[in-house]
């Protein structure tokens, strides 16, 4: 597909997150035990019975998340974590707009800029899905079928003309010129995902006129340092948060393995509300 796993990973089996209990450690590592519950993210592979991953690559899962729960955590707090807090450096008060604000790596991004003391603004293509997000602390939101300027006006009214600090898009080349639009001066804009497209012409003038940082990242091409990295501040940083209930995840529904082609069909299908589950 578009997103292939790095060399070294299963190109034929997919899945870039995994729950589940420790089966064997080797012989220099100290901090995990059999039977320890461990969360964490992987190049691919991760629709399997084992996964073999470096020990500095996983993160104890809190007592109060089931498997199912724990299963729907990694990729996309982790990913909504680095994006908002390594990266852009989001701070209390300031004003995050989050594309796509009904997906996985949505909704973990609401919970975090909330539970950071910042406010989180939204978009969608659906209405329902914004409705669903303000429970998890999204202050407005704007439904975006068609015209990106829809955002763009929308984040000028919601910050008093000012625009927005931050903001994450998970959807791409569509929406760059309306994203520029919406920042404020000094703002930063972070790319996470590229559904509607990769290329993209871009006015350099707004940029350099408003002085913006514009950064893409992805986990899954980082070399082992950085992940162990991002996997450290994801214990310190979101795990505590998680096991307060202060964040949590949101779990569209729950497959059986034998039923993954469904599980894969409901992803593609746009409908889904938050992280799609599969159990072993």
């Amino acid at each position: 597909g578009r997103y292939p796993a790095p060399p070294g990973y299963p190109q034929d089996i997919p899945g870039m997150e995994f729950a589940g209990e420790v089966a064997e450690v080797g012989d220099e590592v100290r901090e995990w035990k059999i039977g320890d519950r461990v969360f964490g993210i992987i190049g691919g592979g991760g629709q399997a019975d084992y996964v073999t991953v470096p020990a500095n690559h996983l993160a104890r899962i809190p007592d109060r998340l089931d498997w199912a729960e724990a299963a729907a955590v990694p990729e996309v707090f982790m990913t909504a974590h680095d994006a908002l807090f390594t990266q852009c450096r989001v701070t209390i008060g300031e004003s995050v707009l989050i594309h796509a604000a009904g997906s996985g790596v949505g909704t973990a991004a609401i919970q975090l800029v909330k539970a950071a003391g910042a406010f989180a603004y939204g978009t969608s293509r659906t209405a329902d899905k914004l409705e669903r997000a303000k429970e998890f602390g999204l202050t407005s939101s704007v439904v975006v079928d068609g015209d990106p300027a829809t955002f763009a006006d929308a984040s000028k009214q919601w910050t008093d003309g000012a625009g927005v600090n931050v903001v994450l898009d998970l959807v791409g080349a569509a929406y760059l010129n309306a994203n520029l639009q919406s920042l404020a001066t000094k703002g930063r804009l972070i790319f996470v995902g590229t559904t509607s497209g990769s290329k993209a012409e871009i006015d350099y003038g707004i940029v350099m006129h408003k002085r913006l940082r514009i950064m893409g990242t992805s986990l899954r091409t980082r070399s082992l340092e950085e992940k162990a990295t991002a996997t450290r501040l994801f214990s310190e940083q979101v795990v505590p948060l998680l096991a307060s209930g202060a964040v949590r995840p949101v779990i569209d529904q729950i497959f059986p393995m034998k039923d993954v082609r469904a599980a894969h069909e409901r992803i593609e299908s746009n409908a889904s509300f938050g992280k799609v589950v599969l159990m072993m």
